[in-house]
């Protein structure tokens, strides 16, 4: 098939020997099955920022780190320099993420080679040699279900031992390998300690697996590791060999602060995306008519001159003289007097 544009480059230094034809396209990157030097690997093409659907970015790049001041201010203010080095940031951070978890022994897919919005990496395979299927398509037993609902809350903690949390996770990026599954698509990835959304994200994770495992098995959803992991973590008792229950009663008031840190988060979202033509005018039309509703308050709030029947002249009428007559009255119509019928000779 037609190499992709992006691909090009490894084309050509022979890095990628063939493209055998394309997996899929998620709302981050498309994902090509490829011929390489290192054997049959995936190449993931991110998407340019203006073809992405993922939304609230933010709360998931929060935190990290940027040691250059000129680029921090860049990133803040958003030039199209800064834009630049928040996408590099952005598809970087898995590449970071995977090495990271690899190192911890989280079972995520081995890179292989990175850059120029390009990621190469391992395939994920199943028994015959083919692409692993996703969690999604495949049917699991009550005892399956189970069984990998306590597998992948371990990856998670495991993850979060590692200072990592997913922050996407869901039955359609975990692939189902020969050897287990595999945890996919970290770009979104967060540094715990780092990111104040860090605990909201792992709750979603943890709850994303149990709602979907327990459609197996019913009785998963009342189970509440996310909240017992984090708990554990904050207090620094949490590594990887931790017997979780599942079982969690802390009781905590309402966190205000996170709702607040979230509004500011989805406020901040939306500063960086431009204002449409229709938007604009609407905004212009509902501040006129604020406007126009605003003098006509103050119109009939304002003080009337007092007045009495000393102001009136004797006698006259009582309008004022020097005001026009009313011209919604019909004027009164002259009668014609009629000439006598006959000779009038």
């Amino acid at each position: 098939m037609k190499v992709p544009a992006q691909l090009e480059p490894l084309f050509e230094v022979g890095v990628v020997l063939e493209v055998i034809r394309p997996l899929m396209s998620g709302k981050e990157a498309a994902v090509y099955l490829v011929d390489t030097t290192h054997g049959v690997c995936v190449a993931k093409i991110y998407k340019q920022a203006h073809e992405r659907s993922f939304r609230q970015r933010s709360a998931y790049a929060e935190g990290r780190l940027v040691r250059n001041s000129r680029q921090k201010r860049a990133m803040a203010k958003g030039s199209r320099y800064g834009k630049r080095l928040l996408e590099e940031a952005w598809q970087n951070a898995e590449v970071d993420q995977l090495f990271r978890l690899h190192a911890a022994g989280v079972r995520v897919p081995q890179p292989f080679h990175a850059g120029e919005n390009v990621l190469l990496m391992e395939l994920i395979a199943d028994e015959h040699g083919d692409p692993a299927p996703r969690l999604f398509d495949v049917d699991l037993s009550r005892g399956e279900a189970r069984a990998m609902h306590s597998h992948l809350v371990h990856q998670v903690m495991k993850m979060l031992c590692a200072g990592t949390v997913h922050g996407d996770l869901s039955e359609y990026n975990i692939l189902m390998a020969a050897d287990g599954p595999v945890i996919i698509d970290l770009p979104q990835a967060t540094d715990a300690s780092h990111n104040r959304n860090s605990e909201r994200l792992l709750l979603r994770d943890v709850k994303n697996l149990k709602n979907y495992l327990g459609r197996f098995d019913p009785g998963l959803k009342k189970t509440r590791y996310g909240a017992e992991m984090w708990w554990l973590y904050t207090r620094g008792e949490l590594d990887p060999d931790t017997v979780l229950t599942g079982r969690f009663t802390n009781k905590r008031d309402a966190d205000t602060r996170a709702v607040l840190r979230e509004i500011e988060a989805a406020a901040e979202e939306a500063a960086f995306r431009p204002e449409s033509k229709y938007a604009a005018k609407k905004a212009k039309k509902l501040a006129e008519a604020n406007a126009e509703r605003e003098r006509a308050r103050q119109q009939k709030a304002a003080p009337k001159p007092a007045r009495n029947k000393h102001d009136r002249p004797q006698g006259g009428p009582k309008h004022d003289s020097n005001q026009a007559p009313d011209s919604s009255k019909k004027p009164r119509r002259r009668r014609r007097r009629r000439r006598p019928r006959g000779n009038t000779g």
